[in-house]
């Protein structure tokens, strides 16, 4: 049914029956609540929009793939059907019930022209249903293409309104004000619009910028799909972007940290919001005090960047081009984003990110409990307990190497701040060489003993000396 025969055979419902209507409803129309009148109108004269606020995200990526979607045709019919039930399954239940139960309790909203303004998703489960063959609505005396700003001002403050807002994927939000900002509706028409203050629709724009810029890094440009899950991180992240660029010196980051370490900042945190890190362990890298993230300590940064960045180029540069023709892209960047991160993962199961965030956390826990020496050398004592010396990988020389400089840093605190331990030790480690007729003696050992000695004869000078 062509718009032309919809926009006649809804006008003679509503000459019809305008005297008569099935009940009247209050609408907010041109700033105003208008008491309108409500009619049964067949779901066959009805049009989806695939605009609606409640799967935005889905038909504005299909769109960013070259997909036209034209509600007049079956088939895109169908596949907004198939969105608006995948929106929200367990709500749709719920409604579907309620329809099924008692009918259709909430009036919807059209145009002239039958595009619904309101209530796509209670026309779909309405057919779903096929209880019932009309929708209870409202009809606008306005079309789609004649007023679209009025018709999208009524739209966002119906759909977004505090009562309906919970049933909207959480990326939608950020959608629809991006999309009237670009339309050059002013941040207060927006806020008045979707029921929020002026500076929760700012925040919205600047963490909509942010993921934008995820999606243009990971090369998913306009596949806003692959926010799904991800809107806590970006916050997050959009909350330091917007404390440390500028150089300003926040006293939450390093000192003298510059607009190019915010720039790594923003790329290792878009490498762990692709995996979807959980929310709580992402803030070690740089949420709250100095003293308690990586990004606080120049040191901790650096090391955290650069292990970052050795361990996940050569998984990024191996995964190969984006296949975008991917008869469903979303199921394929999805599978992409998953063996990304089982690419991260080591013989034993562990991920890199994970082993990353590990190692700087504790390395933050030191400083923090600096002055707590007996918290810290218990750790460390518990560390080496937990190590398996039976592993083949505990006789590398990377792990020997790291032996020995612990042996090395413990010996210079024993002789620093207790030499008597210190010498104790040495005295039952010479007791301990067993020395018997299979040992191949050479030069070298006796040069060995003898510097044994003149080592202990210093000592015991230097300690005469003191008395």
């Amino acid at each position: 049914m062509n718009k032309l025969t919809r926009i006649q055979k809804i006008s003679q419902i509503v000459n019809r029956d305008k005297d008569q209507p099935y009940g009247k409803q209050d609408i907010l129309w041109e700033d105003r609540l208008e008491p309108m009148n409500v009619y049964k109108i067949p779901l066959e004269y009805l049009i989806y929009n695939q605009y609606n606020g409640r799967i935005l995200s889905r038909t504005k990526s299909l769109e960013s793939q070259g997909r036209k979607i034209n509600p007049e045709l079956d088939e895109d019919k169908k596949l907004i059907e198939k969105l608006l039930k995948d929106s929200n399954p367990g709500r749709n239940k719920q409604t579907l019930e309620s329809l099924n139960k008692v009918g259709q309790e909430k009036v919807g909203i059209i145009t002239r022209d039958g595009i619904i303004i309101d209530g796509n998703r209670r026309a779909m489960l309405l057919r779903q249903s096929g209880k019932r063959d009309y929708f209870k609505t409202v009809v606008l005396d306005v079309s789609l293409d004649e007023d679209p700003l009025a018709i999208e001002k009524l739209e966002t403050t119906y759909q977004m309104g505090e009562d309906e807002k919970l049933g909207y994927n959480a990326i939608e939000k950020y959608l629809k004000a991006k999309g009237l900002d670009l339309r050059g509706v002013t941040h207060h028409k927006i806020a008045d619009w979707m029921g929020e203050t002026v500076g929760t629709i700012e925040q919205y724009l600047s963490i909509m910028k942010c993921m934008d810029d995820y999606l243009d890094y990971q090369g998913y440009n306009g596949i806003y799909t692959q926010l799904d899950e991800r809107e806590d991180q970006f916050i997050t992240l959009n909350k330091w972007l917007e404390n440390f660029y500028g150089e300003r010196g926040s006293k939450k980051a390093f000192d003298g940290y510059k607009n190019s370490d915010v720039d790594d900042l923003k790329i290792i945190s878009f490498d762990y919001i692709r995996v979807k890190w959980e929310g709580k362990e992402f803030r070690n890298i740089a949420d709250g005090l100095k003293t308690k993230h990586f990004f606080g300590n120049k040191t901790i940064w650096e090391s955290f960047r650069d292990y970052h960045f050795k361990h996940i180029k050569p998984i990024k540069d191996a995964e190969g081009p984006i296949q975008y023709d991917s008869e469903n892209l979303e199921s394929y960047l999805n599978d992409r984003d998953n063996q990304f991160y089982l690419r991260t993962k080591n013989e034993h199961d562990r991920s890199c990110l994970e082993e990353n965030i590990e190692l700087h956390r504790q390395q933050v826990n030191n400083i923090k409990f600096a002055n707590e020496p007996l918290k810290l050398v218990k750790g460390a004592i518990d560390s080496l307990e937990a190590i398996n010396q039976k592993h083949p990988s505990f006789s590398t020389i990377d792990v020997v190497d790291k032996i020995e400089a612990i042996n090395e840093k413990t010996t210079r605190m024993l002789s620093q701040n207790a030499p008597g331990r210190l010498l104790s030790r040495i005295i039952d480690m010479l007791k301990s060489i067993d020395i018997d007729a299979n040992i191949e003696v050479d030069e070298s050992l006796f040069l060995k003993v003898k510097e044994i000695e003149k080592i202990a004869y210093q000592i015991e000078k230097n300690l005469k000396d003191l008395e």
